[in-house]
């Protein structure tokens, strides 16, 4: 089982190419796994719902996390996002994740099902027990439409299995209730770009990012100051990161940040329905952002 600790620092929710006939564009995904680790994140979070897992056939899932796995080389760990809204289908592809080389999975709340607090503790100790690999709880209440409480993820974190939560309830106050309840050794990751300021400082351990898709480097660095306690140094990094971290919400993720990838010429602009490509408002907003950091492809 690989450390606990490996699951801190920036970790990018990945998003995923396509060709224009709707399928993975390999080419594409290599150069974005490349450009990630040229840029110095301390993980790779595979077929997340930033990177349109719903839409994935077992054999993607499989296609993507090998692949990612090969890439990476060991260099760091490999997450995947292998949580459903049923738990027989998380455990299926939790079991596919694992075959396929990751060292830790993802685990969203079923979205649409609601559970109780009771059922979420059952839905996520049946897939601990299930498979022997570490397991992030993720907690995004906006897009499942149910909250893991702090005395949830506290029970939650009793299971060996279980090493970690995804914050992105964008509550900071419930992060920090969290933080207090769980043991010292259990990490608290934020979910959510903005909030990872206050959240470190309170005693949280990194952030798996959408906006490193686009920006890895400049993400690394004020992570870097932020977890060094170079607060000050940490507040002048985030200022050009603040509008990036805006735009790439001006549209339900993962629209804007799969738009701005395209928009540095790392991929094609391809969604799978029921996606689909960003107004030219949000484009020019993209572009606006992303331009101080001089990222932008000629023609974009």
């Amino acid at each position: 089982m690989a450390d606990d600790k490996v699951f801190r620092g920036l970790m990018t929710a990945l998003v995923t190419p396509f060709d224009d006939d709707q399928s993975i564009d390999k080419k594409a995904w290599e150069k974005h796994l490349d450009y990630q680790l040229e840029g110095g994140v301390d993980g790779l979070v595979v077929c997340g719902t930033t990177g349109e897992s719903p839409t994935f056939s077992d054999e993607e899932f499989e296609y993507l996390v090998k692949s990612a796995v090969k890439k990476a080389g060991g260099k760091c760990p490999v997450i995947a996002g292998s949580g459903t809204n049923a738990t027989n289908k998380s455990i299926h592809r939790s079991k596919i994740a694992r075959d396929a080389g990751a060292d830790g999975l993802l685990i969203v709340a079923p979205y649409y099902n609601k559970p109780t607090q009771r059922g979420l503790v059952k839905h996520y100790t049946t897939i601990a027990d299930a498979v022997d690999i570490p397991l992030i709880v993720y907690n995004v209440p906006g897009r499942t439409s149910v909250n893991i409480l702090p005395h949830t993820v506290a029970e939650l974190a009793r299971h060996p299995n279980t090493v970690a939560v995804k914050e992105a309830s964008g509550n900071i106050s419930q992060v920090m209730d969290v933080i207090d309840a769980v043991p010292h050794d259990f990490t608290v990751l934020s979910g959510d770009d903005a909030m990872t300021q206050p959240l470190i400082p309170t005693g949280g351990h990194g952030v798996i990012s959408v906006a490193s898709n686009a920006l890895p480097a400049p993400m690394r660095a004020w992570l870097d100051s932020l977890r060094a306690g170079d607060f000050p140094a940490a507040r002048e990094q985030l200022r050009p990161l603040l509008p990036v971290f805006e735009a790439t919400f001006a549209e339900p993720n993962p629209i804007p940040v799969k738009a701005a990838c395209a928009l540095m010429g790392l991929m094609e602009l391809h969604y799978r329905l029921p996606l689909v490509p960003p107004t030219e408002r949000t484009l020019n907003q993209l572009r606006q952002v992303l331009q101080p950091f001089g990222v932008l492809e000629e023609a974009a």
